[in-house]
């Protein structure tokens, strides 16, 4: 069979997309029983993020040139809930610890302290239990690409525990409302583009119909028809199904467009958390709402500008 094109992570704790994928192979009536059992009370909260923080080496230069082996916070005392069947949207710069505050949630990768609780379910020691009731997709997501999209999907609907048939019909099914016909569905990978490729992670994500969905950038560099389907898709699932989202973006139209609440995160830390109304207010100082730009806000309460990286942090992209 063709490989995967991943890249192995060089943290111990880290796993790679596929090595999730294998370790969410059960089978599906026990999706079905755990989902029923940690749902069923409706005022739990889907998401409950305490002090979480995560330290890393210092990179190789920063340790030469200052002769320093003190870790750095890429996740530095992080707290939020979130209620189910909300859209939360977490916004930070290149390096801030978004996508490091995802591989927790994820469990890909362990807290150094605080606490995770999915639907009441701990993401250290009931990690299992977890990853049953959560899907994940990366801006970079891997592949067989020489497949087509239905055998990748095939492949991984495998992994989760679900029948061929089943997933063959989920997958066109999910396909079709990200825009992609069957004709191209049944194409090699290698021929998509970028963003057809994202809309087949987005599908594969959603096949095991997860209660919480985490979303790392999932439009970063799309064409704008393709980030359209995307962001329909993400609200359609919330409206029909229910679920719970968490959306990293550097996109503060998208955050606006899709989220009921915004975190912005810097250097680790949220500085600000509210609905868009209320960040706004929160700066306007007496100018009318309206006119306060969502650039400005995130200007504020981080003291730069979103297409600004943050200097430091070794394992967070994003």
């Amino acid at each position: 069979m063709p490989g995967a094109d991943n890249a192995l992570p060089r943290n111990r704790f880290l796993r790679t997309e596929s090595q999730v994928v294998q370790s969410l192979a059960v089978p599906a009536t026990a999706h079905a029983t755990v989902a029923a059992d940690v749902i069923s009370a409706t005022s739990q909260l889907a998401l409950d993020v305490r002090s979480v923080t995560k330290d890393f080496g210092p990179p190789l230069l920063r340790r030469i040139a200052r002769r320093t082996s003190t870790p750095y916070r890429a996740v530095n005392d992080v707290s939020f809930a979130v209620p189910a069947g909300e859209i939360f949207g977490v916004i930070g710069a290149n390096g801030s610890g978004k996508s490091t505050l995802i591989r927790i949630l994820s469990t890909l990768l362990l807290p150094d302290g605080g606490d995770v609780h999915v639907f009441g379910r701990n993401v250290v020691t009931q990690a299992l239990e977890v990853r049953r009731l959560i899907n994940r997709v990366s801006a970079d997501p891997s592949f067989f690409r020489p497949m087509s999209a239905v055998e990748n999907l095939l492949f991984f609907g495998r992994a989760y525990g679900l029948t061929g048939e089943e997933t063959r019909r989920e997958s066109l099914s999910l396909l079709e409302q990200l825009g992609l016909d069957e004709r191209r569905a049944r194409e090699p990978m290698l021929k998509m583009s970028r963003g057809q490729q994202q809309k087949v992670a987005v599908a594969r994500a959603f096949l095991t119909k997860p209660r919480l969905l985490l979303l790392d950038e999932p439009t970063t560099g799309l064409d704008p028809r393709s980030k359209r389907d995307v962001q329909r898709f993400v609200s359609d699932i919330r409206r029909d199904h229910g679920v719970t989202i968490l959306l990293t973006t550097h996109d503060m139209e998208e955050a606006e467009l899709l989220c009921d609440r915004i975190a912005f995160l810097a250097e680790g830390r949220i500085v600000a958390e509210g609905t868009p109304l209320q960040l706004r207010e929160r700066i306007a100082d007496g100018r009318a709402v309206e006119d306060v730009d969502m650039e400005d806000v995130f200007m504020t309460f981080t003291g730069r500008r979103l297409d600004e990286d943050e200097e430091g942090n070794p394992d967070d992209n994003g």
